[in-house]
């Protein structure tokens, strides 16, 4: 899916979630996928045997659906994620024609931006802004700091996991910043800030890419700094990262997920590409001509 077009389907399924809550009087955080469920008439049920990767299904029986989550991932705020990726597959336009065709009882589902499929991409995104809905969650981005503290921060008020929490903070965000998440030394994908996307010259980390030689690949080579959600911060630079033409101090944030077995790194800078502009400007006015 082309970047133009991922963009759009994510506005799309985002848009989609908040004009369902307007339409449910949900105006308030933190808000309860399992309650929005059962209010719609969907039951909610555990499937503790559910097969590795997979964050849920979407059952259909008959006329009746059913949403299964996974017990294996034991964050809560993963939980109530899933059972909102299962409600955008119910509630998103095609989704459940695409998926449970006549024939088919059940869907399983990936949900947390594992998957390059549509469908789960879009589910995803219809998950992350029905918990984290604008005006609220815009609102309370403005009390709650900047960078990975303020993802925790949010992540506590909306009962969302860091992963989930970092997307929608980036995805805010007027701050040059990007979130990478990571799985020992391979890159799964990572989400830059419109302010980022600014400078000239800079690529976005591939799936599956090696991490670059940063703190976050040192940081990984510790299981148990992933598995007992250890935390650092530390210093790297944006060419390390993105490459491009310009050095530009990062802070890189890391935090390990715990039993999701991935990091979480949260980069930011205090630089903005127009400010990275007139310093080329100034140093091309200066530079000698001969």
């Amino acid at each position: 899916m082309g970047v133009v077009v991922a963009d759009l389907a994510r506005r799309t399924a985002g848009k989609a979630a908040e004009r369902f809550l307007q339409e449910q009087g949900i105006t308030s955080l933190p808000i309860d996928p399992r309650a929005i469920a059962e209010a719609i008439g969907i039951a909610v049920i555990e499937k503790p045997d559910t097969s590795a990767g997979v964050s849920g299904a979407l059952i259909k029986v008959d006329n009746q659906f059913v949403i299964a989550f996974a017990t294996h991932i034991r964050s809560e705020g993963f939980r109530r994620f899933s059972i909102g990726h299962e409600l955008g597959h119910y509630l998103l336009e095609g989704h459940a024609e695409a998926l449970l065709p006549v024939g088919q009882e059940m869907h399983q589902s990936q949900a947390g931006y594992r998957s390059d499929d549509k469908y789960e991409r879009e589910a995803d995104h219809f998950s992350a802004r029905l918990l984290m809905p604008n005006p609220m969650f815009a609102q309370a981005m403005r009390s709650a700091g900047e960078g990975l503290d303020a993802i925790m921060s949010l992540a506590s008020l909306c009962e969302t996991s860091l992963l989930a929490t970092a997307n929608r903070y980036i995805e805010e965000t007027d701050l040059p910043m990007a979130m990478v998440v990571s799985s020992g030394q391979r890159i799964e994908y990572a989400f830059l800030s419109d302010e980022l996307k600014e400078f000239r010259g800079i690529t976005w980390p591939k799936k599956g890419s090696a991490v670059p030689a940063v703190p976050t690949a040192t940081f990984n080579r510790v299981d148990a700094n992933v598995r007992n959600a250890q935390r650092e911060n530390n210093e790297s630079d944006l060419r390390d990262w993105f490459g491009g033409n310009r050095s530009v101090p990062l802070t890189e944030e890391i935090v390990g997920l715990g039993d999701y077995g991935r990091t979480l790194t949260v980069l930011s800078t205090d630089t903005f590409a127009d400010d990275d502009d007139e310093d080329v400007d100034l140093e091309e006015r200066w530079t000698p001509r001969f």
